[in-house]
Order: structure tokens, then sequence, then C-alpha cells
């Protein structure tokens, strides 16, 4: 059975930082980009980060870039989200996802809900002002 699990959220003032880990457990996913997205009350989920299998690409949603550090550790199976200078807005469950089919690492990570197969569990982030 194929398992993500998120870890690492927290309640932290803005300005501070949090560190979320994502372990996948089931079969490997080595080979296939991993991101993060969140949800934050009465709002859909939307994409954060993006990760190729090499790591040598990424991608991120405007509002995190330069905060938030996406990265991955192939011979552990996980993915890990850094976000530093925290925000009230960045307050919301943050979800981990990983996708099963081919993707070429030449393209810019995937973006879309629709792009990913499994999903963690979600990890809650709050952020104080």
């Amino acid at each position: 059975q194929v398992q993500l699990v998120d870890t690492g959220g927290g309640l932290v003032q803005a300005g501070g930082s949090l560190r979320l880990s994502c372990a996948a457990s089931g079969r490997t996913f080595r080979n296939y980009p991993m991101g993060w997205f969140r949800q934050a009350p009465g709002k859909e989920r939307e994409f954060v980060a993006a990760i190729n299998w090499s790591s040598d690409n990424t991608y991120y949603t405007d509002s995190v870039k330069g905060r938030f550090t996406i990265s991955r550790d192939n011979a552990e199976n996980a993915v890990y989200l850094q976000m530093n200078v925290l925000k009230p807005e960045d307050t919301a469950v943050y979800y981990c996802a990983a996708r099963a089919r081919t993707y070429y690492s030449f393209l810019r990570p995937p973006s879309d809900i629709s792009e990913y197969d499994y999903w963690g569990q979600g990890t809650q982030v709050t952020v104080s002002s």
C-alpha cells in the first residue's frame, strides 16, 4: 500500500521558519516529480512547489519564491519543504504529492493537482501575526 506521510507542521510566529517532511512508502518515487500544495480554510488547494526526480529543476508559486525551498532525498524516498520568513497568509494545511506517471525531467515540474497521483494526509501550518 502506497503511503505519503506529511510531518513538520506547527504554530510559528510571523518571520519564523518550519521544515516540512514527506516520507513515502509502498513504492519508490525516485524517478518522478514530487510537490507540495496547500489549502487554507474556505479556499481551494493550491500549488506551492515542485521538484523533478533529479533535483535539478524546481518550480515555485510566486508568493513563496525566495522564502521556501523544496528538496528531496531519493535514497530516503522523501521530499522536504523548508519555509522561511513565514507570513500569516501561509497558514494552511500542507500536502505533499507524488506523481507515478512518466514525466520528462526537462519540463517544468508539474503544478496542477491532476498531475499527481498520490497525496499525503496533510500537516497544519499556522503562522501568527
